[in-house]
Protein backbone atom coordinates (compact mmCIF):
# COMPACT_ATOMS: atom_id res chain seq x y z
CA UNK A 1 0.00 0.00 0.00
CA UNK A 2 1.50 3.61 -0.91
CA UNK A 3 1.22 5.64 1.62
CA UNK A 4 2.49 9.04 0.00
CA UNK A 5 1.84 8.87 -3.33
CA UNK A 6 2.43 10.97 -6.30
CA UNK A 7 0.67 14.61 -6.42
CA UNK A 8 -2.45 14.42 -8.82
CA UNK A 9 -1.96 16.60 -12.12
CA UNK A 10 -4.99 18.67 -10.83
CA UNK A 11 -2.68 19.77 -7.99
CA UNK A 12 -0.16 21.76 -9.92
CA UNK A 13 -0.39 24.90 -11.46
CA UNK A 14 -0.60 25.50 -15.03
CA UNK A 15 1.64 28.18 -15.46
CA UNK A 16 1.40 28.68 -19.61
CA UNK A 17 -2.61 28.29 -19.10
CA UNK A 18 -2.26 31.66 -16.64
CA UNK A 19 0.00 33.22 -19.32
CA UNK A 20 -1.93 32.35 -22.23
CA UNK A 21 -5.11 33.93 -20.26
CA UNK A 22 -3.22 36.84 -19.19
CA UNK A 23 -1.85 37.63 -22.97
CA UNK A 24 -5.32 37.21 -24.06
CA UNK A 25 -6.51 39.75 -21.68
CA UNK A 26 -4.01 42.37 -22.55
CA UNK A 27 -4.73 41.71 -26.25
CA UNK A 28 -8.74 42.57 -24.91
CA UNK A 29 -7.60 45.57 -23.18
CA UNK A 30 -5.71 46.98 -25.81
CA UNK A 31 -8.35 46.30 -28.98
CA UNK A 32 -10.47 48.08 -26.24
CA UNK A 33 -8.83 50.85 -26.03
CA UNK A 34 -8.85 51.44 -29.64
CA UNK A 35 -12.30 51.52 -29.56
CA UNK A 36 -12.62 53.73 -26.84
CA UNK A 37 -10.09 56.33 -28.79
CA UNK A 38 -11.73 55.63 -32.22
CA UNK A 39 -15.26 56.37 -30.94
CA UNK A 40 -14.03 59.40 -29.10
CA UNK A 41 -12.77 60.75 -32.20
CA UNK A 42 -15.45 60.00 -34.30
CA UNK A 43 -18.10 61.80 -31.79
CA UNK A 44 -15.77 64.91 -31.50
CA UNK A 45 -15.34 64.86 -35.42
CA UNK A 46 -19.22 64.90 -35.59
CA UNK A 47 -19.78 67.80 -33.16
CA UNK A 48 -16.88 69.59 -35.01
CA UNK A 49 -18.30 69.22 -38.34
CA UNK A 50 -22.10 70.20 -36.96
CA UNK A 51 -20.85 73.26 -35.61
CA UNK A 52 -18.18 74.31 -38.96
CA UNK A 53 -15.82 74.50 -36.18
CA UNK A 54 -12.66 73.36 -38.29
CA UNK A 55 -13.52 76.47 -40.95
CA UNK A 56 -13.28 78.60 -38.34
CA UNK A 57 -10.44 77.13 -36.91
CA UNK A 58 -8.72 77.48 -40.26
CA UNK A 59 -9.16 81.08 -41.19
CA UNK A 60 -8.17 81.53 -37.59
CA UNK A 61 -4.76 80.53 -38.33
CA UNK A 62 -4.60 82.08 -41.33
CA UNK A 63 -5.03 85.68 -39.43
CA UNK A 64 -2.31 84.76 -37.27
CA UNK A 65 -0.16 82.33 -39.05
CA UNK A 66 3.25 84.30 -38.47
CA UNK A 67 2.31 83.60 -34.63
CA UNK A 68 0.95 80.28 -35.06
CA UNK A 69 4.39 79.59 -37.02
CA UNK A 70 6.59 81.13 -33.95
CA UNK A 71 5.08 79.29 -31.46
CA UNK A 72 5.33 76.17 -33.53
CA UNK A 73 9.04 76.81 -34.17
CA UNK A 74 9.92 77.44 -30.76
CA UNK A 75 8.58 74.40 -29.55
CA UNK A 76 10.45 72.28 -31.98
CA UNK A 77 13.61 74.20 -31.26
CA UNK A 78 13.43 74.27 -27.32
CA UNK A 79 15.06 70.85 -27.19
CA UNK A 80 18.35 72.34 -28.49
CA UNK A 81 18.37 75.55 -27.35
CA UNK A 82 18.34 73.70 -23.66
CA UNK A 83 21.21 71.59 -24.47
CA UNK A 84 22.90 74.71 -25.35
CA UNK A 85 21.92 76.71 -22.27
CA UNK A 86 23.43 74.62 -20.06
CA UNK A 87 26.63 75.81 -21.39
CA UNK A 88 26.27 79.33 -22.34
CA UNK A 89 23.37 82.22 -21.35
CA UNK A 90 20.06 81.53 -23.15
CA UNK A 91 20.32 84.46 -25.84
CA UNK A 92 23.70 83.20 -27.02
CA UNK A 93 21.94 79.80 -27.46
CA UNK A 94 19.28 80.95 -29.18
CA UNK A 95 21.28 82.95 -31.34
CA UNK A 96 23.44 79.92 -32.12
CA UNK A 97 20.68 77.81 -33.18
CA UNK A 98 18.78 80.34 -35.04
CA UNK A 99 22.14 80.93 -37.65
CA UNK A 100 21.72 77.32 -37.66
CA UNK A 101 18.35 77.37 -39.37
CA UNK A 102 18.97 80.59 -41.20
CA UNK A 103 21.93 79.34 -42.98
CA UNK A 104 20.31 75.79 -43.46
CA UNK A 105 17.11 77.67 -44.95
CA UNK A 106 19.29 79.82 -46.82
CA UNK A 107 21.08 77.08 -48.54
CA UNK A 108 18.21 75.27 -49.56
CA UNK A 109 16.44 78.21 -50.88
CA UNK A 110 19.78 78.61 -52.59
CA UNK A 111 20.00 75.36 -54.44
CA UNK A 112 16.25 75.20 -55.14
CA UNK A 113 14.14 77.77 -55.73
CA UNK A 114 16.48 78.99 -59.15
CA UNK A 115 16.44 75.17 -60.68
CA UNK A 116 13.16 74.82 -59.76
CA UNK A 117 12.26 78.06 -61.47
CA UNK A 118 13.73 77.30 -64.32
CA UNK A 119 12.10 73.81 -64.97
CA UNK A 120 8.98 74.99 -64.09
CA UNK A 121 9.01 77.42 -67.37
CA UNK A 122 10.03 74.64 -69.54
CA UNK A 123 7.85 72.01 -68.62
CA UNK A 124 5.36 74.71 -69.14
CA UNK A 125 6.56 75.19 -72.78
CA UNK A 126 6.54 71.40 -73.04
CA UNK A 127 2.58 71.25 -72.40
CA UNK A 128 1.12 71.80 -75.72
CA UNK A 129 2.97 69.43 -77.22
CA UNK A 130 2.47 66.75 -74.51
CA UNK A 131 -0.95 67.78 -74.65
CA UNK A 132 -1.44 67.00 -78.43
CA UNK A 133 0.79 63.69 -78.11
CA UNK A 134 -1.61 62.76 -75.51
CA UNK A 135 -4.76 63.33 -77.56
CA UNK A 136 -3.28 61.43 -80.26
CA UNK A 137 -2.28 58.75 -78.34
CA UNK A 138 -6.01 58.60 -76.53
CA UNK A 139 -7.26 58.21 -80.65
CA UNK A 140 -4.94 56.18 -82.08
CA UNK A 141 -5.67 53.56 -78.66
CA UNK A 142 -9.40 53.78 -78.61
CA UNK A 143 -10.14 53.86 -82.66
CA UNK A 144 -10.61 49.63 -82.61
CA UNK A 145 -12.18 49.86 -79.43
CA UNK A 146 -16.10 48.63 -79.71
CA UNK A 147 -17.03 51.32 -77.54
CA UNK A 148 -15.12 54.10 -80.27
CA UNK A 149 -18.66 54.75 -81.38
CA UNK A 150 -20.61 54.62 -78.33
CA UNK A 151 -22.44 57.87 -77.83
CA UNK A 152 -21.94 58.19 -73.97
CA UNK A 153 -17.94 57.33 -74.57
CA UNK A 154 -17.53 59.85 -77.29
CA UNK A 155 -19.10 62.47 -75.24
CA UNK A 156 -16.35 61.82 -72.56
CA UNK A 157 -13.58 62.10 -74.17
CA UNK A 158 -14.83 64.85 -75.99
CA UNK A 159 -15.24 66.67 -72.36
CA UNK A 160 -11.49 65.16 -71.81
CA UNK A 161 -10.38 67.33 -74.55
CA UNK A 162 -11.70 70.17 -74.33
CA UNK A 163 -10.53 70.47 -70.64
CA UNK A 164 -7.19 69.26 -72.04
CA UNK A 165 -7.37 71.99 -74.59
CA UNK A 166 -7.82 75.18 -71.92
CA UNK A 167 -4.31 73.86 -70.32
CA UNK A 168 -1.75 75.42 -72.25
CA UNK A 169 1.54 77.25 -71.91
CA UNK A 170 -0.40 80.19 -70.72
CA UNK A 171 -2.29 79.03 -68.14
CA UNK A 172 0.57 77.30 -66.50
CA UNK A 173 2.05 80.48 -66.74
CA UNK A 174 -0.62 82.36 -64.80
CA UNK A 175 -0.31 79.86 -62.49
CA UNK A 176 3.02 79.88 -61.33
CA UNK A 177 2.41 83.72 -61.43
CA UNK A 178 0.06 82.99 -58.83
CA UNK A 179 1.96 80.46 -57.11
CA UNK A 180 4.75 83.52 -56.87
CA UNK A 181 2.20 85.64 -55.45
CA UNK A 182 1.78 83.13 -52.51
CA UNK A 183 5.24 82.60 -52.08
CA UNK A 184 6.13 86.32 -51.48
CA UNK A 185 3.11 85.82 -48.81
CA UNK A 186 4.79 82.92 -47.68
CA UNK A 187 7.92 84.40 -47.05
CA UNK A 188 7.07 87.74 -45.45
CA UNK A 189 4.61 85.67 -42.92
CA UNK A 190 7.73 83.02 -42.42
CA UNK A 191 10.09 86.12 -41.61
CA UNK A 192 7.38 87.30 -38.95
CA UNK A 193 6.94 84.48 -37.59
CA UNK A 194 11.00 84.04 -37.18
CA UNK A 195 10.92 87.08 -35.36
CA UNK A 196 8.62 85.70 -32.99
CA UNK A 197 9.73 82.49 -32.66
CA UNK A 198 12.97 83.75 -31.72
CA UNK A 199 11.30 85.75 -28.25
CA UNK A 200 9.31 83.05 -27.30
CA UNK A 201 12.28 80.39 -27.76
CA UNK A 202 14.19 83.45 -25.46
CA UNK A 203 11.43 83.50 -22.82
CA UNK A 204 10.05 79.79 -23.07
CA UNK A 205 10.14 78.63 -19.68
CA UNK A 206 9.20 82.17 -18.14
CA UNK A 207 6.06 81.94 -20.38
CA UNK A 208 5.51 78.28 -19.21
CA UNK A 209 5.89 79.29 -15.64
CA UNK A 210 3.06 82.16 -16.37
CA UNK A 211 0.44 79.92 -17.87
CA UNK A 212 1.21 77.99 -14.73
CA UNK A 213 -0.24 80.06 -12.15
CA UNK A 214 -3.74 79.59 -14.37
CA UNK A 215 -3.87 75.94 -13.16
CA UNK A 216 -4.28 75.17 -9.58
CA UNK A 217 -1.44 74.43 -7.33
CA UNK A 218 -2.82 71.26 -6.80
CA UNK A 219 -2.81 70.10 -10.56
CA UNK A 220 0.65 71.13 -11.27
CA UNK A 221 2.27 67.89 -10.90
CA UNK A 222 0.01 66.10 -13.16
CA UNK A 223 -0.11 69.41 -15.83
CA UNK A 224 3.59 69.04 -16.38
CA UNK A 225 3.67 65.01 -16.58
CA UNK A 226 0.67 65.08 -18.86
CA UNK A 227 2.38 68.15 -21.14
CA UNK A 228 5.81 66.70 -21.21
CA UNK A 229 4.10 63.28 -22.17
CA UNK A 230 2.66 65.03 -25.06
CA UNK A 231 5.63 67.07 -25.92
CA UNK A 232 7.39 63.79 -26.51
CA UNK A 233 5.35 62.25 -28.43
CA UNK A 234 4.42 64.67 -30.45
CA UNK A 235 7.35 66.65 -31.13
CA UNK A 236 9.55 63.63 -31.89
CA UNK A 237 6.83 62.89 -34.78
CA UNK A 238 6.86 66.14 -36.15
CA UNK A 239 10.90 66.16 -36.54
CA UNK A 240 10.10 62.82 -37.74
CA UNK A 241 8.38 63.74 -40.07
CA UNK A 242 10.34 66.51 -41.50
CA UNK A 243 13.66 65.40 -41.82
CA UNK A 244 11.77 61.96 -43.75
CA UNK A 245 10.68 64.79 -45.99
CA UNK A 246 13.56 66.04 -46.90
CA UNK A 247 14.93 62.63 -47.16
CA UNK A 248 12.37 61.81 -49.61
CA UNK A 249 12.94 65.08 -51.77
CA UNK A 250 16.37 64.31 -52.01
CA UNK A 251 15.62 60.54 -53.00
CA UNK A 252 13.31 61.72 -55.54
CA UNK A 253 14.97 64.23 -56.65
CA UNK A 254 17.85 62.20 -57.74
CA UNK A 255 15.77 59.29 -59.17
CA UNK A 256 13.30 61.62 -61.75
CA UNK A 257 16.55 63.30 -62.62
CA UNK A 258 17.87 60.10 -63.94
CA UNK A 259 14.77 59.31 -65.46
CA UNK A 260 14.70 62.09 -67.66
CA UNK A 261 11.88 64.25 -66.13
CA UNK A 262 11.42 67.76 -67.29
CA UNK A 263 10.89 69.02 -63.72
CA UNK A 264 12.27 66.79 -61.20
CA UNK A 265 12.29 69.50 -58.56
CA UNK A 266 8.63 70.29 -58.49
CA UNK A 267 7.27 66.78 -58.61
CA UNK A 268 10.03 66.04 -55.58
CA UNK A 269 8.60 68.59 -53.60
CA UNK A 270 5.01 67.72 -54.20
CA UNK A 271 6.25 63.96 -53.00
CA UNK A 272 7.96 65.04 -49.66
CA UNK A 273 4.25 67.47 -49.30
CA UNK A 274 2.47 64.06 -49.14
CA UNK A 275 4.79 62.09 -47.58
CA UNK A 276 2.99 63.71 -44.43
CA UNK A 277 0.08 61.47 -44.93
CA UNK A 278 1.48 57.72 -43.38
CA UNK A 279 0.80 55.23 -46.24
CA UNK A 280 -1.32 56.30 -48.76
CA UNK A 281 0.57 60.04 -49.37
CA UNK A 282 3.87 58.63 -51.26
CA UNK A 283 1.61 57.07 -53.52
CA UNK A 284 -0.79 59.93 -53.82
CA UNK A 285 2.36 62.28 -54.98
CA UNK A 286 3.69 60.02 -57.31
CA UNK A 287 0.67 59.90 -59.55
CA UNK A 288 1.39 63.22 -61.10
CA UNK A 289 4.84 62.73 -61.92
CA UNK A 290 4.07 59.52 -63.42
CA UNK A 291 1.68 60.61 -65.24
CA UNK A 292 3.84 64.10 -66.74
CA UNK A 293 6.40 61.60 -67.30
CA UNK A 294 4.73 59.18 -69.78
CA UNK A 295 3.55 62.27 -71.48
CA UNK A 296 6.62 62.96 -72.38
CA UNK A 297 7.30 59.36 -73.40
CA UNK A 298 6.78 55.74 -72.59
CA UNK A 299 10.55 54.95 -71.11
CA UNK A 300 10.76 58.60 -68.89
CA UNK A 301 7.18 57.41 -67.38
CA UNK A 302 8.28 53.64 -67.21
CA UNK A 303 11.76 55.45 -65.43
CA UNK A 304 9.56 57.60 -63.16
CA UNK A 305 7.13 54.79 -61.82
CA UNK A 306 10.52 52.73 -60.85
CA UNK A 307 12.09 55.75 -59.26
CA UNK A 308 8.64 56.37 -57.14
CA UNK A 309 8.19 52.98 -56.17
CA UNK A 310 12.51 52.68 -55.08
CA UNK A 311 11.87 55.70 -52.96
CA UNK A 312 8.59 54.38 -51.21
CA UNK A 313 10.45 51.10 -50.57
CA UNK A 314 13.49 52.88 -49.02
CA UNK A 315 11.17 55.25 -46.94
CA UNK A 316 9.10 52.52 -45.81
CA UNK A 317 11.98 50.00 -44.69
CA UNK A 318 14.55 52.63 -43.86
CA UNK A 319 13.65 56.35 -43.56
CA UNK A 320 10.93 55.63 -41.63
CA UNK A 321 11.88 52.52 -38.84
CA UNK A 322 15.65 54.61 -38.31
CA UNK A 323 14.55 57.81 -38.00
CA UNK A 324 10.74 57.53 -36.64
CA UNK A 325 10.80 54.36 -34.88
CA UNK A 326 8.09 54.00 -32.34
CA UNK A 327 7.82 57.89 -31.89
CA UNK A 328 3.63 57.94 -32.34
CA UNK A 329 3.08 54.56 -30.16
CA UNK A 330 0.18 53.70 -32.72
CA UNK A 331 -0.59 50.45 -34.41
CA UNK A 332 -0.62 50.34 -37.99
CA UNK A 333 -4.53 49.83 -38.12
CA UNK A 334 -4.87 52.39 -35.58
CA UNK A 335 -3.19 54.89 -38.16
CA UNK A 336 -5.22 53.32 -40.90
CA UNK A 337 -8.38 53.83 -39.32
CA UNK A 338 -7.56 57.17 -38.12
CA UNK A 339 -6.89 58.33 -41.55
CA UNK A 340 -10.15 56.63 -42.93
CA UNK A 341 -12.55 58.75 -40.33
CA UNK A 342 -10.55 62.01 -40.99
CA UNK A 343 -9.94 61.99 -44.30
CA UNK A 344 -14.15 61.22 -44.70
CA UNK A 345 -14.64 64.26 -43.00
CA UNK A 346 -12.35 66.81 -43.27
CA UNK A 347 -10.26 65.26 -46.87
CA UNK A 348 -6.53 66.49 -47.15
CA UNK A 349 -6.36 68.21 -44.63
CA UNK A 350 -7.90 65.74 -41.74
CA UNK A 351 -5.51 62.96 -43.34
CA UNK A 352 -2.67 65.57 -42.44
CA UNK A 353 -3.32 65.61 -38.99
CA UNK A 354 -4.92 62.24 -38.17
CA UNK A 355 -1.56 60.88 -36.99
CA UNK A 356 -0.45 63.43 -34.23
CA UNK A 357 -4.42 64.11 -32.61
CA UNK A 358 -4.70 60.24 -32.56
CA UNK A 359 -1.23 59.97 -30.56
CA UNK A 360 -2.25 62.90 -28.57
CA UNK A 361 -5.83 61.93 -27.65
CA UNK A 362 -3.94 58.29 -26.60
CA UNK A 363 -2.02 60.06 -24.56
CA UNK A 364 -4.45 62.15 -22.88
CA UNK A 365 -6.60 58.49 -23.08
CA UNK A 366 -3.78 57.03 -20.89
CA UNK A 367 -3.05 59.71 -18.75
CA UNK A 368 -6.67 59.66 -17.41
CA UNK A 369 -6.87 55.94 -17.02
CA UNK A 370 -3.45 55.76 -14.69
CA UNK A 371 -5.96 58.48 -12.53
CA UNK A 372 -9.15 57.03 -12.99
CA UNK A 373 -8.21 53.70 -13.37
CA UNK A 374 -11.83 52.92 -15.25
CA UNK A 375 -10.61 50.14 -17.82
CA UNK A 376 -9.92 48.12 -14.64
CA UNK A 377 -13.09 49.08 -13.59
CA UNK A 378 -14.48 47.61 -17.05
CA UNK A 379 -12.50 44.58 -16.77
CA UNK A 380 -13.55 43.86 -13.30
CA UNK A 381 -17.00 44.23 -13.69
Amino acid sequence: MQIFGKKKKTDTIDYELINEYASSGNKVNHLLQILIILGIIIIGLVLVQKIHLLKFILEFLAVISPIFFGIILAWLLVPLTDKLDRKMPRILACLIVYILLIGALTLIIMYTIPPLVDQVKELSKSVPTMIDELQEFINDTTENLRVANNPTFKSIKKNFFNSLEKIDSGSVATMVIGGTKSVVNIVMNTFLGLMIGFYLLLDYHKISKAMMKYIPLKYHKDTKELIKRINSSLRGYVQGVLLVMLLVFISQTIGLSLAGHKAPLLFAIICAITDVIPYFGPWLGGIPAVIVGFLISPLTGILTLVSIIIVQVLEGNIYQPLIMGHAMKLHPVTIIIALLIFGHFFGIIGMIVATPVTATLKVLFEFIDEKMEFMNKIENA
